[in-house]
């Protein structure tokens, strides 16, 4: 501890200030005598305390972005319907549509080698464990938690210990006070023995001490830590709708790669018609029954039924890859898919259940909510900024130039502080955060626009698939009777190739329409229980897997 017990002498050198000071600590006392540097002294004093208050920190309101959809950057997932041709009309064709990072994987665990027969519920259950999707937002939910505990932290108490031992040398000399023994004894007389060392030191001092620092009371720190539960809780409800989307995307796309499979045994079957029809063209032809250009025309025909099976080889590769991406499998494993693409009695749903039922569960639209409470509480929160706030800060500890003649000592500060001017920086803040309600208010009216017409567009595609899937079930029936009996008339010599390969494309797009059908119908309900918000709980009801 250093004293100075005699120091300044004033300008007009009649009064004398003396001051003692506590080198190791926050605070600072002060003795000023009465005399003309009185005024002098209450000033310093003044500026010194004016500067501690300028320093003591009020708590700021935490701004929050302007829009709380930033869980969309990840990745969508979607159906998609198009208007495609089909024999002599058109129908709607679905497809899933995956983008961003739904479209990647982390590949964990053992993978089995050779072939792997994977169920829906298998797909599924690989695609929650290694989906970038769910792993993005599982890391986006890690960050918003260590925010919301860096909010809290604002509210407890900081407290922090220390210790240490400083070692002091100076040299008087190096301040241009080295000649100042030769000045004094001009001043006392020749015959004086007063001499000043240049060099003071070596001198020591240890000290420890423990810290705290504490804003107790403050609205805008408590709002701040509402404000950041509210984001961690819409996070986690963002990453339970990542969850939804990818059992979409797998779900989705596991169906695709199965009506495509299904697509290619009905293809191979056209070439088998196809090839049947040349071969029998060509014994009639050998024969002389028959016509080279009837042989010509089968020949087309076999030609044109395979390139059609090469395509569909090509595109059934394809997604497998693109399949095996989004679950995180290797990309030349070889699947064998063994949920069956057909039609199961399910219990139909009232749209007004439905609607009901995706406004109370789905998570995206909790997540809005959730976004929308946290611009309320942010803007409470720079609201607060003009209210008065309490805070305690000071020390304990014992300092000395050894441990065992070391003392106590601590400060101890309690303040209050309360906003005058700041210059318009509170005003500023509210708007800010008025802005940001606003527009969190707006998506969250948008979403739950989205999610309604989500339910509707569902069920009106799982209408249309039902009857889809029934009229080219019975279409399928007819078209291959009729292409039996004009088999049955073209090997009778009755008629030509003509009616035959009419008729085996007829009943190719019927089987096509079937296929279709029953695709488009399984992704409705699928799409169905996304738009509900509970397809990661219904998937074992909706695909049960083989049971034959």
């Amino acid at each position: 501890m250093e004293h100075i017990d005699e120091g300044w002498k004033m300008m007009n050198g009649a009064t004398r200030t003396s001051v003692v000071r506590r080198s190791n600590s926050t605070a600072s006392w002060f003795r000023v005598s009465p005399g003309k540097a009185g005024s002098s002294g209450i000033l310093l004093v003044s500026i010194l305390l004016g500067s501690v208050s300028l320093a003591q920190q009020t708590p700021q309101a935490a701004q929050l972005p302007t829009s709380g959809r930033g869980s969309q950057s990840i990745g969508q997932v979607s159906i998609q319907q198009m208007t495609l041709p089909s024999g002599s009309v058109n129908v709607l064709q679905p497809s899933v549509m995956v983008l961003g990072g739904y479209q990647g994987s982390v590949p964990e665990g053992t993978i089995v080698s050779g072939s792997l027969r994977l169920s829906m519920a298998d797909a599924v259950k690989r695609g929650l464990q290694a989906n970038l999707g769910v792993i993005t937002s599982d890391v986006a939910s890690s960050t918003v938690r260590a925010q919301r505990l860096q909010a809290l932290s604002q509210m407890l108490p900081q407290i922090s210990v220390s210790a240490g031992e400083t070692v002091t040398q100076t040299n008087l000399a190096a301040y241009g006070l080295g000649s100042i023994t030769g000045k004094l004894k001009s001043v006392l007389g020749p015959n004086s023995t007063l001499t000043i060392p240049t060099v003071f030191g070596p001198f020591q001092y240890v000290q420890a001490q423990a810290n705290l620092n504490w804003n107790a009371l403050s609205l805008t720190s408590f709002r701040n830590v509402q404000t950041a539960n509210a984001v961690y809780r819409a996070t986690q409800l963002s990453a339970r709708d990542a969850r939804e989307l990818v059992v979409l995307a797998v779900g989705g796309s596991y169906l695709q790669v199965v009506s495509a499979a299904a697509r290619i045994e009905s293809q191979r079957l056209q070439v088998q018609y196809a090839q049947a029809i040349y071969d029998r063209a060509n014994t009639q032809l050998s024969a002389g029954t028959n016509t080279r250009v009837d042989l010509t025309r089968s020949l087309v025909q076999l030609q044109s039924e395979q390139e059609r099976l090469l395509s569909l080889q090509g595109d059934y590769e394809q997604q497998k890859i693109a399949f095996a991406r989004i679950i995180g499998l290797p990309q030349n494993i070889e699947i064998v898919f063994t949920e069956p693409l057909e039609i199961k009695d399910l219990p139909a749903v009232a749209e007004a259940d439905a609607l009901h039922a995706a406004f109370a569960r789905r998570w995206d639209l909790l997540s809005a909510e959730a976004q929308r409470d946290a611009a309320v509480r942010a803007l409470s929160a720079a609201r607060g900024e003009r209210l008065p706030s309490v805070s305690f800060n000071g020390y304990y500890g014992a300092n000395g130039s050894h441990p065992a003649e070391s003392h106590g000592e601590f400060v101890a500060q309690g303040t209050v502080s309360v906003p005058i001017f700041d210059g318009g920086k509170i005003s500023g803040d509210v708007q800010q955060a008025q802005a940001t309600l606003r527009q969190r208010k707006a998506e969250y009216e948008d979403q739950k626009g989205k999610v309604e017409q989500d339910v509707r567009t569902a069920l009106i595609q799982l209408r249309v698939a039902a009857g889809q899937v029934k009229l080219a079930e019975s279409n399928r029936q007819f078209a291959r009777d009729t292409l039996t009996q004009s088999q049955d008339r073209f090997e009778a010599g009755v008629t030509n190739t003509v009616e035959v390969v009419q008729a085996q494309q007829q009943e190719a797009a019927a089987e096509n329409d079937y296929i279709s059908g029953l695709f488009a119908w399984n992704l409705a309900q699928l799409n169905l229980a996304r738009s509900i918000g509970d397809v990661e709980a219904q998937l074992a009801t909706l695909f049960p897997g083989d049971k034959h």
